[in-house]
């Protein structure tokens, strides 16, 4: 089989995107994922029987709706090259707008002996992706990393170990037995109600970092109520949620007594994040 029919078999038979299709089979060849004019520059070179069966596995794999990253391993966050299983949520390009906002919030100060650093934690983290991208952007913050999973700890531990970033890492339900009070609180909770029509097609990811109640808020419900508590005079609390969430998350917000409580749009224009201040 050439490269160009293995693509073609990909795309045309099994519904596979171009782009998808490429880089599975980059992944097959053992071929770094910027490498797609090689593809181009090789389309009539002859796979070796292994790397076709290899290449129309994972391309059949992924026509089942299994994320990309789950296939491949890796998927770039922020900048980051991320190593991604089944274990943790496939982090999206959307959350990069939640870093964003918290980037702006925390102020690049000089170091003083004075003043300690400023203190940030990741509420349920999955692979570390937000908490990882806020040290690797400011190094002088000092960033926590809480998820419920002994298994999506394990995976966010491997990558920042891989990518030589510091973090401190606690394994509990949201706030649960967190004392400690932080000038920022960041979090990508589930949102999805239990009974969301398109729930099944994320049936590969862990349920439990997806569904959150019936109305898709349980989580955030609890994420605003303990934070008060666990923030400095001051400090934020800037949440991820679904397409339809930001006003009743800001109202949510704003009766749980948060001041300044807005919503950010993702590049797509949606209100992808909402936040709110606590008085100080």
């Amino acid at each position: 089989m050439e490269i160009r029919q293995a693509l073609a078999t990909a795309c045309k038979t099994l519904g596979l995107q171009r782009l998808d299709a490429q880089l599975l089979l980059l992944h097959a060849l053992g071929r770094p994922a910027h490498d797609r004019s090689w593809l181009l520059a090789h389309d009539r070179d002859i796979l070796k029987p292994a790397q076709a069966e290899h290449f129309i596995s994972l391309a059949q794999s992924r026509a089942t709706g299994m994320p990309l990253a789950y296939l491949t391993g890796v998927r770039e966050f922020y900048g980051l090259v991320l190593e991604i299983d089944a274990r943790v949520l496939d982090p999206r390009a959307d959350t990069e707008t939640l870093v964003d906002w918290a980037l702006e919030l925390l102020p690049m100060d000089e170091p003083r002996r004075d003043r300690p650093p400023m203190e940030v934690i990741d509420l349920g983290t999955g692979s570390g992706a937000i908490a990882l991208a806020l040290k690797q952007q400011r190094g002088d913050l000092r960033v926590s990393a809480l998820d419920a999973s002994g298994d999506a700890l394990t995976v966010a531990q491997a990558n920042a170990h891989r990518l030589g970033l510091a973090l401190d890492f606690h394994q509990g339900n949201w706030l649960d037995g967190v004392a400690q009070r932080y000038d920022l609180i960041v979090s990508n909770p589930p949102y999805i109600a239990d009974d969301d029509p398109h729930l099944p097609d994320l049936r590969h990811e862990p349920t439990l970092a997806l569904a959150s109640g019936e109305d898709g808020l349980d989580a955030i419900r609890q994420i605003i109520h303990q934070s008060p508590s666990r923030l400095k005079p001051g400090g934020w609390l800037l949440l991820e949620h679904g397409w339809q969430q930001a006003a009743m998350v800001r109202d949510l917000l704003i009766r749980a007594g948060f001041c300044a409580a807005q919503s950010r749009r993702d590049l797509a224009g949606i209100e992808r994040c909402s936040g709110g201040q606590w008085p100080g």
